[in-house]
């Protein structure tokens, strides 16, 4: 993208023009010393919405002023709470809306997932994913493939990095695939890598993966809210994915889950629990476990009402700011960012995440040519001055400029920031 300026003024037009500005004050930005914080880090954790508290004090109100009863008679029924989420969730996903659920934790989703959808055998007992995958991941994968009696040293498969930076071509995945796919019973790869913010095509991944016979999930923690996804036309076996990052519904937030509607009836093993078993029945009481059809058939337990209002009160944002235009200011704020960097600090920074705007989201991975002990000291600069991004090991600094609050001056706000501690350093 072209036509962009290193002034004060032009990014304050940018912002005065922004269609989506008034979103900005719909978000409780944190104070420093008087001024608002520079909020780079909404990859990590979101702002909080104005509007949750209103949302978490009308359950509130319900329990205390009818306690049971509310599960039938409150404002918005608990009995059915979690189908409150469900179409904008599946609107922000690409997906039916009888392929998603909002439930549990990321981690959790990912352990009942595998229970139906990685189905080892001695001919086929690998997981296939990325080297240097976030931790829990890594953790989830190596502790299945244990559990299955397998072992993670020839049947967890770590795809290496051989782009700049660290970053994974898809030559290379599908060079992987071609030569694992036949051992291989589930490809597990994120939407973007946490640490470079590269964004991996799902769809190509797919396709790849089932013409070798492999079942395929993926973790779209920093990819949901953050991306345009078409989890259904994807044609991924399931995925799953936090909602405090992009998604702002407040800090270990209930996460999401897919399952691709093929799956809805299938008989497939799984982790059981009453809130799973259809809803028609539920209440009869049953020994004999019949899932509802669909992601809602692998629910273990009632909904957490007032884990889930804050997700309610953000995904409703969502639906009034619309997901295309999102992208589209995302696109045009991290462009700005990286144009930036690449005019301005050129010889300070190296930045990691792909240039190519489709293949990165709101994220820009930076690491500090001096090195790493450089890079903390910038790291705290930044903190101290009022500009929030975060930090992962072993060197890379990630900025995150979110379109729902973040503005074009404040990426000129922290570049100049970059260039004061610069500065600081001759």
């Amino acid at each position: 993208m072209t036509g962009f300026e290193a002034t004060r003024g032009w990014a304050q037009s940018q912002d005065a023009a922004d269609p989506l500005r008034a979103f900005r004050d719909e978000f409780h930005i944190p104070p420093h010393h008087g001024r608002e914080t520079l909020y780079f880090c909404g990859n990590s954790l979101g702002l909080q919405p104005k509007g949750v508290r209103a949302a978490v004090e009308a359950e509130l109100a319900d329990w205390s002023e009818l306690a049971v009863e509310a599960h039938f008679r409150g404002r918005s029924p608990w009995m059915h709470y979690h189908e409150y989420v469900r179409d904008t969730m599946a609107d922000v996903v690409g997906a039916q809306p009888h392929e998603v659920v909002a439930m549990n934790t990321l981690g959790v989703n990912l352990h009942l997932m595998m229970v139906s959808f990685y189905r080892p055998t001695v001919e086929r007992p690998a997981i296939l994913m990325e080297a240097g995958a976030f931790p829990t991941d890594r953790y989830a994968l190596e502790s299945q493939v244990r559990f299955h009696g397998f072992d993670p040293a020839t049947d967890l498969i770590e795809i290496q990095p051989d782009g700049p930076g660290g970053t994974l071509s898809m030559a290379a995945i599908e060079q992987a695939i071609a030569e694992h796919g036949h051992r291989v019973a589930l490809v597990v790869l994120p939407g973007v890598q946490y640490r470079t913010g590269q964004v991996f095509d799902l769809a190509a991944i797919v396709r790849l993966a089932r013409a070798q016979g492999c079942l395929v999930g993926f973790d779209l923690a920093h990819a949901v809210g953050n991306l345009p996804l078409a989890l259904h036309d994807s044609g991924a076996d399931f995925a799953v994915w936090c909602t405090y990052k992009y998604l702002n519904a407040g800090p270990g937030a209930v996460a999401g889950c897919f399952v691709h509607e093929r799956h809805a009836t299938a008989d497939v093993p799984r982790f059981a629990g009453w809130w799973g078993h259809d809803k028609s029945t539920r209440f009869q009481m049953g020994p004999q476990f019949v899932p509802t059809p669909g992601a809602d058939g692998w629910q273990l337990s009632n909904p957490p009402i007032l884990a889930l209002a804050p997700l309610r009160a953000s995904l409703d944002v969502f639906t009034r700011a619309g997901m295309p235009n999102l992208v589209a200011k995302s696109r045009r704020l991290t462009s700005y960012l990286d144009w930036l960097i690449r005019s301005r600090l050129d010889d300070t920074l190296d930045i990691v995440t792909p240039n190519d705007p489709q293949q990165r989201g709101a994220q820009l991975s930076v690491r500090v040519r001096a090195g790493r002990d450089a890079g903390r000291a910038l790291f705290g600069y930044l903190e101290q001055q009022g500009i929030i991004g975060d930090w992962r090991e072993p060197d890379v600094i990630r900025l995150s400029p979110t379109p729902l609050y973040n503005r074009f001056a404040d990426c000129l706000g922290a570049v100049e920031a970059i260039e004061a501690w610069r500065g600081t350093q001759a």
